[in-house]
């Protein structure tokens, strides 16, 4: 089942694909894809309908987030074992766990915004896992019944900040636009072993990442675990898993974004996003706020 969010900046409401690819408005049914919905008998709910007798929605409409309320925003690092080798640093013995600002959170077509005098931002494809229901202390093989899905995240970082000191990584990472998600939540009976997925990455139609999530160091149940053990996971919160090797600093030239820029991101199963980057105004606010109201 493909889940999605679709309508302008603060006025998405919840969509569901149907078997010829077109948008079905799901507001009828719940209110946002945000909490409880994202819970087992929400999901179990949701995949009882038929489609067809949903509301057809315009091909035009945009594509928001596919997470309508975001709490706790995680990322790995390092968490491939060749994305490591290529930056020269060590394999880690326990996951490497940042926060992003959820307010980063922007849509899978929403620009990727450029503040003045930022010019070192680099890009990562990376799977997204979102969680459905209540975590805390659990074992690893239990992991995956926390799981509502899987979506692509793109985790946008100004690595000259990533690198100026302990604790920095979350202001490199966390401007609006540098965490967009989807296009769509594929829920978790569609991808039964995230471990298997390909992920590719193309920079003005120059291929930059190719990998496989069966390079990771920590799978996705070991990382749902291990946080879990540190804090309560509920649903909404979204873990950015890592990402395979490709990334401009490890390159040689180094490639950095710039305006005008276009990105394409794809994994197995979860369709593509396509992002330009685009130079921010001063002041010009949030591409998308994920706690559903209008910039």
């Amino acid at each position: 089942m493909k889940l999605l969010r679709y309508g302008e900046i603060g006025a998405e409401k919840p969509g569901i694909i149907d078997q010829s690819g077109g948008i079905r408005d799901l507001s009828g049914v719940i209110g946002d894809l945000a909490g409880d919905a994202l819970g087992s008998d929400s999901l179990k709910r949701l995949a009882a309908l038929d489609p067809a007798t949903l509301p057809l929605v315009s091909a035009d409409s945009r594509i928001g987030a596919p997470v309508g309320v975001v709490p706790k925003f995680f990322g790995i690092g390092l968490n491939y074992r060749d994305h490591a080798e290529e930056t020269g640093m060590p394999i880690p013995e326990v996951p490497i766990v940042f926060a992003k600002a959820s307010s980063c959170v922007s849509g899978p077509y929403d620009p990727v915004l450029a503040p003045k005098g930022w010019e070192r931002m680099d890009f990562e494809v990376e799977l997204a896992v979102v969680i459905g229901s209540r975590a805390k202390n659990i074992a690893e093989g239990d992991a995956l019944n926390h799981v509502a899905g899987y979506a692509i995240c793109n985790d946008v970082s100004e690595r000259s900040l990533q690198v100026g000191g302990p604790g920095e990584w979350i202001k490199a990472k966390s401007h609006d636009s540098f965490g967009p998600l989807g296009p769509w939540l594929v829920t978790k009976d569609e991808i039964p072993y995230p471990q298997a997925l390909d992920l590719s990455l193309d920079l003005n139609g120059e291929p930059m990442q190719t990998g496989s999530t069966s390079t990771m160091i920590f799978s996705v149940a070991q990382l749902v675990s291990y946080i879990s053990k540190y804090m309560t996971l509920v649903p909404g919160d979204v873990i950015t898993t890592g990402t395979p090797p490709g990334v401009g600093m490890a390159r040689k030239p180094r490639v950095f974004l710039k305006p005008g820029d276009q990105l394409r991101l794809s994994i197995s199963g979860l369709g593509e996003q396509r992002l330009t980057v685009q130079a921010e105004e001063w002041n010009s606010g949030p591409a998308y706020d994920c706690l559903g109201q209008k910039p």
